[in-house]
C-alpha cells in the first residue's frame, strides 16, 4: 500500500510539473506571438523593411493558431479524463463493447475521431486557406483533401496497430511493459525511416530520378569533392501542391537518397541549387538521419520511462486497463512532447547550420549560398526577424539571417585560416 501512495504521489507531482511547464511555455510563445517586438533592423542589409512587415504578416496567424489548437486538445484530453460526461463517455463505451479489446479499439478509435474533428478547421485553414490566400498553393480543394485523407488513413491505421500494441504490452508484462514499449518503438522508427521514401512518400507524390544535365553535372561534382557516391538523386513534383522550393535528404540503407522539388529547379539560378544540394551532402556525409535516429530512440527511452510515473493511476493491478489509460496516454505525449520542443529544435538548428558551412566549404561560393537564403526566404515569407523566443522554441531551421550571418563567418574563417597574414 505505501508503494501504491508512493507511486501516485510521484505521478501527481509529475502531471504538476508537466503542466506547470506547459503554462509556462504556452504562455510565452503566445505572448511572443502577439508582440514580437521591433523588426531587427540589420536585416535591411539583405532584406526590405516592408518585406520583413509582409513576412510577419503571414506568420502571425499560423503561430496564433497552433498555440490556440494546442490549448484546445487539453482542454478536451481533461475533459475525457476528469469531466463527468467524459467518465460517463468511456462506461457507456465498456457497457456496449462487453469485450475489452473491443473497448480498447473503440475507445482508441473515438478518441483520435475527436482529436481529428478539433485540429481538423486548424488544419484547413492553416494547410490550405492560408496557402492559398498568399499565393502558395497550387491545389484546389479536392486536392488538399485527398492529401488529408490519405495522411489521416496511415495516421489511423498506425495508432490502432500501436494502440492495441500499448494495450497488449500493459496487460501482460506489468512490470518491464515500459522497456518493452520502448525497444519496439526504437525498431519502428529504424523502419518507418527505411520504408517513408519507397512507401509513404510515392503515395503524395512522384519521385523520378534526376535527369536535368546541368544538375546532374554539379552532383556528380560535388559528391567527387566530397568522397561520396550517391545514386540516388530524385526530382519531386512538388508543384501539383505548393509554389515553395525545398530538398531533403531521407532514408537508412538502401534508402538513402537526396530529393529535390521541381519548384528549386525551375525556379532558382544553378549556384543556389548547387548550394542546396551540397547542403544535403552535408546531411549525407554527417549521418545526419543516423544521428536523428540515436537522438529518437534516446528520447523514446527516457518518455517511456516518464510514462510509468505519470500513467501510474491509470496502471491498475488488473489486467484488463480502463480505457480511459489511452487519454491519459495521449495526454501525457502531448505535454512531454511541447515541453521537449526546444531539445528537438536546437539539435536540429545545429544539425542545418552544420550542413549550411559544409555546403560552403564544398561550393567556395559565398554569394551562390546567401543569394540562395535570400531567395528562400523572400519566396516563403519567412519571418526575418522572428521573436526570440519561438526560433529557440520551435524553429527547427536558423532563420534566415543567423544563416547568412553564419555563412559569413565560416568564410571569414576559411579565407584567415588560407591568408594568416591578411
Amino acid at each position: 500500500m505505501y508503494y501504491l501512495d508512493n507511486g501516485i504521489r510521484r505521478s501527481k507531482n509529475g502531471w504538476f510539473f508537466l503542466i506547470g511547464l506547459t503554462l509556462i511555455f504556452a504562455v510565452l510563445y503566445l505572448g511572443s506571438a502577439l508582440f514580437p517586438g521591433p523588426i531587427d533592423p540589420s536585416v535591411t542589409k539583405y532584406f526590405s523593411l516592408a518585406m520583413a512587415d509582409k513576412a510577419r504578416l503571414y506568420n502571425s496567424t499560423p503561430r496564433l493558431l497552433f498555440i490556440l489548437k494546442f490549448l484546445l486538445q487539453i482542454v478536451l484530453l481533461f475533459w475525457l479524463l476528469f469531466s463527468h460526461k467524459g467518465q460517463t463517455l468511456f462506461h457507456r463505451l465498456q457497457m456496449i463493447c462487453r469485450d475489452y479489446w473491443l473497448t480498447s479499439a473503440v475507445s482508441i478509435l473515438c478518441i483520435w475521431l475527436l482529436s481529428k474533428a478539433l485540429s481538423l478547421p486548424f488544419s484547413y485553414y492553416i494547410g490550405y486557406y492560408w496557402q492559398k490566400a498568399w499565393g502558395f498553393s497550387t491545389q484546389n480543394p479536392a486536392g488538399w483533401w485527398i492529401d488529408y485523407l490519405k495522411n489521416s488513413g496511415i495516421e489511423l491505421l498506425i495508432t490502432l496497430v500501436g494502440g492495441l500494441l500499448f494495450f497488449w504490452l500493459v496487460s501482460r508484462l506489468s512490470r518491464y511493459w515500459w522497456l518493452v514499449g520502448a525497444i519496439l518503438f526504437s525498431l519502428w522508427l529504424v523502419i518507418a525511416h527505411f520504408f517513408l521514401p519507397i512507401i509513404i512518400s510515392p503515395l503524395f507524390n512522384n519521385f523520378e530520378p534526376l535527369t536535368d544535365s546541368a544538375a546532374i553535372s554539379i552532383v556528380d561534382d560535388l559528391a567527387q569533392k566530397a568522397g561520396l557516391t550517391i545514386d540516388d538523386v530524385f526530382v519531386m513534383d512538388a508543384s501539383k501542391q505548393t509554389t515553395l522550393a525545398n530538398a531533403y535528404f531521407t532514408g537508412v540503407g538502401r534508402t538513402k537518397r537526396i530529393v529535390i522539388y521541381d519548384t528549386l529547379l525551375d525556379n532558382y539560378s544553378l549556384p543556389e541549387v548547387k548550394a542546396v544540394i551540397a547542403h544535403e551532402m552535408g546531411h549525407w556525409r554527417q549521418n545526419d538521419i543516423i544521428h536523428g535516429l540515436f537522438y529518437g530512440i534516446v528520447g523514446t527511452f527516457t518518455v517511456f520511462g516518464l510514462l510509468t510515473v505519470l500513467l501510474k493511476p491509470w496502471l491498475t493491478k488488473n489486467r484488463e486497463k480502463p480505457p480511459q489509460l489511452w487519454a491519459a496516454l495521449q495526454l501525457a505525449l502531448l505535454l512531454i512532447l511541447f515541453v521537449s520542443s526546444p531539445l528537438q529544435s536546437s539539435i536540429s538548428r545545429g544539425m542545418e547550420f552544420r550542413a549550411d558551412r559544409f555546403s560552403l566549404e564544398l561550393t567556395r561560393d559565398l554569394s551562390g549560398g546567401i543569394q540562395l537564403q535570400k531567395n528562400l526566404a523572400s519566396r516563403s515569407l519567412s519571418d526575418l526577424s522572428p521573436p526570440p523566443f519561438i526560433v529557440w522554441f520551435s524553429y527547427s531551421h536558423p532563420p534566415a539571417l543567423s544563416r547568412i550571418n553564419s555563412l559569413e563567418k565560416a568564410y571569414a574563417q576559411t579565407l584567415d585560416s588560407l591568408n594568416p597574414n591578411r
